[in-house]
């Protein structure tokens, strides 16, 4: 209810009806895609058929009421010579309602175990909405991330493009004064052209992003993406750029002990190990158990006559019954109990197989996140690095000390280590929303602290 009170705030303040724009951050696009999303509708009413179910055979371990009413007339019978004579229906009325109770129970305990069975499918359908939720969180902040990802990247270009304008404008004065040959002329034009295409390429890819994440988050309007806060990351991003082999498996013991306790892909195959293990039992029990049947009847409880008026219960019945199985034919039913082991045993080894499917995806998202960090530290010192070599290379070229070919290799460098921050930049966030995922963590703050050791 907190959540949908602020989406509703800021739907309500985000858009902007003179530009028809929406300014919008990441916490604000993920509120937004949890309300949009169909998936996630669609695991709820999973959730609601599983409760209903539950209900169900819970109701079917009370006592079973029935009762009957009925209602007769006679305008037919004879005299007494035995001639046929028509009645009064008045004076033939009659009416009349029963009742029954009955209960069965297995002795075996299979109807309790049964009960134990449909509360573990109501469960699995909540941790299965669990995943979706996360699954719908990772969606957005992919696109977000490549929304942003784009905007930086076409930044970037077009950077390079006025760059390379300049530097076409400075060709262009010393070609005409013949202080340039025709092949360095030519160079500074291909190289102005093939930056402006990349810039026109990156257009048409933030054009896609944006659209992507417009249809997740159910916004038609412009979107205006708040930035990330870098700075927010970067204790984890030097500690995870350095970390020791001995660090970094004490991290993955203590992530992979928040795993199994909050994973949905773990929670669903224990509980499947759980439901098969007893859904062996019971089959075994309700087949050979014996069952325990009880009935009361009130025969006419009330009644009414057009001759004797109204009477009590005229007619009583009740019964106690125990009833089973006598299995005969031992091969059917050795190879029957085999098939139910099998399929109890196969359950068992998928939940063996998701534990090292988890633990594999845990380690491998890890090791993701250090080489990233670790990307990222480097990217930065070779931006710094690039833009000091263009900064000293056009310098340089302004005094005609360097050619054509140099700067346009020095713009392209500096283009590239800025794209390559960026990428380190954003496989790093979109790691740690993998990361997040997995431990099922809402929030991202006590993620960060586990990845700090603290």
């Amino acid at each position: 209810m907190k959540k949908m009170f602020l989406l509703l705030t800021l739907v309500i303040s985000v858009n902007i009806a003179a530009n028809a724009q929406t300014v919008i951050n990441l916490e604000a696009a993920r509120l937004l895609a949890i309300t949009n999303s169909h998936s996630l509708a669609q695991a709820d009413v999973s959730i609601q058929r599983a409760l209903l179910s539950e209900r169900s055979h819970f109701y079917s371990l009370f006592p079973s009421i029935s009762s009957r009413y009925s209602a007769s007339i006679d305008y037919l019978g004879v005299n007494q010579d035995g001639n046929p004579k028509f009645l009064n229906p008045a004076d033939t009325f009659r009416a009349g309602v029963s009742l029954s109770l009955s209960y069965s129970l297995q002795l075996g305990g299979g109807d309790f175990i049964q009960r134990t069975i449909n509360q573990i499918s109501s469960e699995s359908a909540r941790v299965a909405a669990l995943k979706e939720y996360f699954s719908v969180l990772d969606s957005v902040d992919r696109a977000y991330y490549a929304v942003l990802k784009s905007i930086a990247d076409l930044q970037s270009a077009e950077s390079s493009l006025e760059a390379s304008n300049r530097t076409l404008t400075v060709a262009q004065v010393r070609h005409s004064n013949g202080m340039m040959n025709q092949i360095d002329f030519l160079s500074a034009q291909a190289d102005k052209e093939t930056t402006e295409n990349s810039r026109n390429r990156l257009q048409r890819e933030l054009s896609l992003n944006v659209i992507y994440l417009k249809d997740l988050i159910g916004v038609q309007e412009d979107l205006v993406l708040e930035p990330v806060d870098f700075d927010k990351y970067d204790e984890a991003l030097r500690r995870l750029a350095v970390i020791s082999n001995e660090e970094a498996d004490s991290l993955f013991t203590e992530l992979w002990s928040i795993m199994t306790s909050n994973n949905p892909d773990l929670r669903r195959a224990a509980l499947s190990n759980q439901s098969a293990e007893l859904t062996y039992t019971n089959n075994v029990r309700s087949r050979y158990a014996p069952s325990l049947s009880v009935s009361l009847g009130f025969g006419d409880i009330l009644s009414y006559s057009s001759a004797d008026g109204f009477s009590g219960p005229s007619r009583y019945s009740g019964s106690i019954s125990i009833g089973g199985t006598i299995p005969i034919e031992v091969w059917k039913e050795t190879n029957w109990l085999e098939s139910q082991r099998i399929t109890r045993d196969n359950t068992l080894d998928s939940y063996a197989s998701t534990l090292r499917t988890s633990q594999n995806n845990l380690l491998s998202v890890l090791y993701g996140i250090l080489n990233q960090a670790s990307s990222v530290l480097s990217s930065r010192r070779s931006l710094e690095i690039e833009e000091n070599r263009y900064a000293g290379t056009m310098e340089r070229y302004m005094l005609s000390q360097s050619s054509v070919s140099d700067l346009g290799n020095a713009a392209r460098s500096l283009m590239n280590s800025q794209n390559n921050l960026n990428s380190a930049n954003y496989s790093f966030l979109q790691s740690l929303s993998t990361l997040r995922s997995y431990c099922a963590l809402d929030d991202e703050q006590r993620l960060i602290q586990a990845l700090l050791g603290k």
